[in-house]
């Protein structure tokens, strides 16, 4: 029982070691839609990290598409209603409102 204890919580730290170093391995590189390409050959416009340059893209979308939401949120519409006042006092007595 102790030794498969140990071995998970070894597993566990491996995988959280390696994970990070797995995940940010590569950025992200995108294609930059525009008209004119003033790259050389085989290079096509490229935004990485917010910079405009030249280079080949490693995802099929462009930055504008990957940002873009399907669709815009609705907000719900609240309409105010006052509460009615109502007076249930007594001249004289404590408490009132």
């Amino acid at each position: 029982m102790r030794l498969t204890t140990g071995m998970m919580a070894g597993l566990g730290l491996m995988g959280a070691v390696l994970l990070p170093a797995q995940v940010s391995a590569e950025p992200k590189i995108y294609a930059y839609p525009s008209s004119a390409n003033y790259c050389p050959a085989g290079l096509q416009p490229i935004t990485i990290s917010g910079v405009i340059c030249c280079g080949t893209p490693n995802t099929s979308t462009s930055y504008q598409q990957m940002m873009a939401h399907p669709a815009p949120k609705k907000h719900k519409v609240r309409h105010y209603t006052p509460r009615p006042v109502t007076y249930s006092c007594v001249p004289g007595e404590k408490g009132c409102r």
